[in-house]
This record gives structure tokens, sequence and C-alpha cells, in this order.
């Protein structure tokens, strides 16, 4: 009988709607999550947008920014919800969560690049692995990049994977 698997390391993914992040997850569970690693997947919603009520001119623009906030948010889990299902399946395509590796699932919401440091922490990541939009320098200027903040900013070692 094999003994039970060491505890392994806790790999934090970061996973959004683009291609670029299921690469990296599908490269992080082919060649990088070992046996008894856990696999953390993250994916950080953007938080619903807030109205003032100096943006409704009367009680009926105040209702319909109300409406337009829950459209928006339930627009917004709906996404979360497709995103990770979709690394659940790649997760179970590896083999993964089979006992040997196990699989969590986290949803936040803020701003990606803060949240997914202050995730680091407090799930106690040993590593965080991204992927790439692959932008220029200029696009990486204006628009500013998570895997560039993230590199600076967290409590652990970053791995990014270039599609």
């Amino acid at each position: 009988m094999d003994p039970a698997p060491a505890e392994g390391r806790r790999v934090l993914v970061a996973v959004d709607e683009g291609d670029e992040s299921a690469h990296a997850l599908r490269w992080c569970l082919a060649n990088f999550a070992a046996r008894g690693d856990t696999v953390l997947l993250l994916y950080v919603r953007a938080p619903p947008p807030t109205y003032s009520v100096l943006d409704a001119t009367g009680p009926a623009g105040y209702m319909f920014a109300e409406e337009a906030t829950a459209a928006v948010d339930g627009y917004s889990k709906q996404v979360a919800d497709a995103v990770v299902e979709k690394a659940q399946k790649l997760c179970a395509l590896h083999g993964k969560d089979n006992g040997e590796m196990k699989v969590e699932v986290k949803v936040s919401v803020g701003d990606p690049r803060s949240v997914i440091c202050e995730m680091v922490d407090k799930l106690g990541a040993d590593v965080l692995v991204m992927g790439s939009h692959g932008y220029g320098l200029f696009k990486r200027a204006l628009l500013g990049s998570v895997s560039d903040y993230c590199v600076r900013n967290a409590n652990c070692p970053v791995l990014i994977v270039k599609s």
C-alpha cells in the first residue's frame, strides 16, 4: 500500500475569460503541479457598478440604476461561473482532483491586481501561476498589466506562462 502523499505546495492559478489563462492552467497542470499539491483556482470578478443619488433624476432614475446594477452584477456572476466551470473541466481532463492533487475554487470581487496579491497571502500560496496577454510596451503602459503588478507585489514566486 502506498503511503499517503506528503503535504505538497499550494499553487494559486489566476483564471479569467482569456485564452491566456486557460493556456497557463493547462501548462501548470501538465508541467508544474505535482502529486500532493493543491491547485487553487482564483477568479476575480469586477465589483458591481455604483451609482450615486446624483446620477439619477427622480425616483424612476434611481430604480433604473438599481436594475442596471443588478443586471450587470448578475451577468458578472454568470461569467464567473462559466470561467470556473471551464477551469474545473481542464483540471478533470488532466486527471487532477483525483486524490493525488486537490483542486479548490475561490471567487473574489475587486481589482484583480490587489485581490490576487491579497489571496496569495490569505490562501498561503507557495507559487502564483498566471497567463500573459503579451501586451507590448505601449499597451502595457496604457492599460497596466496584472501580471507585472503581481510579479512586483506578490509575496511568493510568480510563474508567468506565455502563450
